[in-house]
């Protein structure tokens, strides 16, 4: 299975009262290298919504934390598509520290449902962006 991997640094308000990453941003890591994988497939979230009048919104997440980042370590965040139905994603993101030879930090296994933002009902994921998913899947982003 492909995968798309980006790289983020961490900064001061990534962290807590002992120096290292506070245990949410992880989430909003997650959520960052997610956008920046379906804008690299060509379809943008708010492409999403303008167009289509949808949002994909956090159904499930599980984080399994093993070595904890510090500041300014650069991470790398792998996400790869584990499955797709026709209303939801589920995806799997290994967050590693790459200033430490690549040492894995966090994993986080995450579902995303398909909604109508207007009524928040799950929606079927659009053909376009079933498309830019399986580009991700197939590494050609």
């Amino acid at each position: 299975m492909a995968t798309h991997k980006i790289r983020f640094r961490v900064y001061y308000e990534d962290t807590d009262a002992g120096g290292i990453v506070y245990h949410a941003r992880y989430l909003g890591f997650a959520e960052r290298a997610r956008s920046e994988a379906m804008r690299d497939a060509d379809a943008s979230v708010t492409e999403l919504l303008n167009d289509f009048g949808l949002v994909f919104v956090v159904r499930q997440a599980a984080l399994r934390y093993r070595s904890p980042l510090r500041l300014d370590d650069e991470m790398e965040i792998e996400t790869a598509l584990e499955a797709m139905t026709p209303t939801r994603l589920k995806l799997c993101q290994t967050v590693r520290n790459y200033s430490a030879s690549g040492e894995t930090a966090t994993v986080i296994d995450v579902e995303l449902a398909c909604l109508n933002a207007a009524d928040m009902k799950p929606a079927k994921i659009p053909p376009r962006w079933r498309d830019a998913v399986r580009k991700l899947e197939a590494g050609e982003v």
